[in-house]
């Protein structure tokens, strides 16, 4: 192992090396090993997949390249055995210095519906093996969906042994619905609440944001989820910064041109860190990730951007200082304005358009923030939102929630993140009015290890939020989802200690929803 080249300070604070790289160690051909970060794929299809893997040799060196200097030749290979003794495909393409030297090969021509293997040859070494799967047909009867949903995951917070146990169930996709990374590190002040230090200075440029991306994929249990199945990611706020909306800094003073600088840094090493489909940065330094993927008969799962295209937080400029996260309707005449979008005014149409023909059994919104609402009050003049949710863009919401009553897409669930909690929600016609009729049904993940918010402090506003069945914050945890043609089942698996490496797992409470029939009951 001396040959691993790694921050010694993410040495010492509890870095995990995969077993892959133990099963490849004796392959290195001199110099040091060039796959530590793993293998990935993502964004199936049903004759297709996107593999990922970035070479390093030095993951967090201080200007974000990984030790690597020139462009190097890989080799991808996909087979359909674990072994390797029928490769179905194979390929050649470049690691080149632009993209950190990492490889997205966007593979065709395999059969629908069907696991195979897949791994990368650079510098006389080969990669740890990855197992992904094709989508089924679009036409296929499938009776059967097996999904692992995660968020927040803050590395300084505990260990991520959720992982591992999220690659146990073995998935057939998992959906990473943001906050993968966190950009700030934990200051002095709060050094009793780190687990395992970043040891790296709060990301804002390209070199800073690549090297959080790194050092989350040394961890082991993160690499063998990637390597067990395919995945479905978006972002929320923490890949660029805290509450960010749209082009517009939390920070007071911040002017939007130098922020999209910052944004388009956290974008480009989002792009480089995750196996989705071939995106850049536009004129606008604007990088689309929104997309819509078919599950055979099944399910179709629109993966939405809640983040980029945003209009600014409302008040901003008001007492919150340039924040501007809980205001009160009466402080905030702006909140209500119908101009202001939540998704931007083109992914909007993408998705009613989307929504109008689909033709799947389950139609799952994967995104990033609570939909359903929370109203902290009793719906009187001084009841406060917490604004930079869906409850800060409420006409954004209204338009939603009349497409999805209008179009009426099959069965539809939004799966949400960045709460640090669970919840299973009623989303509402009209979000004011409890008593109006239920539409969809939404599950919240909680944290794979982000602190959550005060427990009894919301459990206090409930009973003013019948639309909210269940929540809890204490724990932290992922979601474990079997589609069926009849039924979703979702069980909220929770983690016995983020600071225990070896954690345990155990299932909190199950929810079914069934087809035809919005809302989730509890069994």
């Amino acid at each position: 192992m001396s040959s691993l080249t790694l921050n010694r300070r993410a040495l010492l604070s509890g870095l995990v090396v995969a077993p892959a790289l133990l099963r490849f160690g004796q392959a290195r051909a001199g110099g040091a090993y060039v796959f530590p970060l793993g293998v990935a794929s993502g964004d199936p299809s049903p004759d297709g997949m996107v593999l990922w893997t970035r070479l390093a040799t030095d993951p967090l060196a201080p200007d974000g390249l990984g030790g690597m200097g020139a462009a190097v030749p890989v080799r991808w290979e996909v087979a359909a055995d674990e072994a390797f003794r029928h490769v179905v495909t194979a390929g050649d393409t470049t690691a080149e210095p632009a993209g950190a030297h990492s490889v997205h090969v966007e593979v065709a021509g395999l059969r629908p519906g069907r696991p195979y293997w897949y791994r990368f040859t650079a510098l006389g070494q080969q990669s740890p093996v990855g197992r992904t799967r094709t989508a089924p047909a679009a036409n296929a009867d499938i009776d059967r969906l097996r999904l692992a949903v995660a968020s927040c995951s803050h590395w300084e917070r505990g260990y991520f042994s959720a992982y591992g146990h999220m690659a146990d169930e073995n998935p057939d996709l998992t959906l990473f619905l943001g906050d993968y990374i966190y950009e700030y590190s934990m200051g002095p002040d709060r050094k009793d609440q780190v687990v395992r230090p970043y040891g790296l200075e709060e990301a804002t440029t390209l070199a800073g944001y690549r090297n959080r991306y790194a050092l989350h994929r040394t961890d082991a249990n993160l690499q063998r989820l990637h390597h067990v199945a395919p995945c479905l990611a978006t972002w929320d706020d923490h890949e660029i910064q805290d509450d960010y909306s749209g082009i517009w800094s939390k920070t007071p003073g911040v002017s939007p041109d130098s922020f999209r600088r910052r944004r388009a840094a956290g974008y480009q090493a989002f792009y480089e860190a995750m196996p989705i489909r071939r995106t850049r940065l536009d004129a606008r330094l604007q990088m689309p990730i929104y997309r819509r993927v078919r599950y055979g008969k099944l399910a179709e799962f629109f993966m939405l951007d809640g983040r980029q295209y945003r209009s600014r937080q409302p008040c901003a400029d008001g007492p919150g200082g340039g924040k501007g996260q809980i205001v009160t309707d009466a402080a905030c005449p702006d909140r209500r304005d119908p101009a202001r979008t939540f998704l931007g005014f083109d992914q909007e149409r993408w998705l009613y358009d989307g929504l109008a023909n689909t033709q799947a059994r389950w139609t799952v919104l994967g995104q990033d923030l609570v939909m359903a609402g929370l109203r902290f009050g009793d719906g009187g003049p001084d009841t406060k939102f917490w604004t930079d949710t869906w409850d800060g863009f409420p006409g954004a919401r209204d338009r939603l929630a009349q497409a999805i009553t209008t179009l009426k897409p099959r069965n539809p669930v939004v799966l949400s993140g960045d709460y640090h909690s669970f919840w299973t929600n009623d989303v509402k016609l009209n979000a004011d009015d409890p008593t109006s009729a239920t539409i969809a049904t939404e599950f919240v993940g909680t944290s794979i290890t982000s602190s959550g918010p005060p427990y009894e402090g919301l459990m206090a506003v409930m009973p003013n939020n019948p639309q909210i069945k269940f929540f809890d914050s204490r724990v932290r945890g992922y979601m474990s989802i079997d589609v069926a043609r009849d039924r979703m089942t979702t069980r909220y698996r929770v983690i016995s200690d983020v600071r225990d490496p070896r954690a345990t797992v155990a299932t909190l409470n199950t929810w079914v929803v069934e087809d035809g029939r919005a809302g989730a009951t509890k069994v």
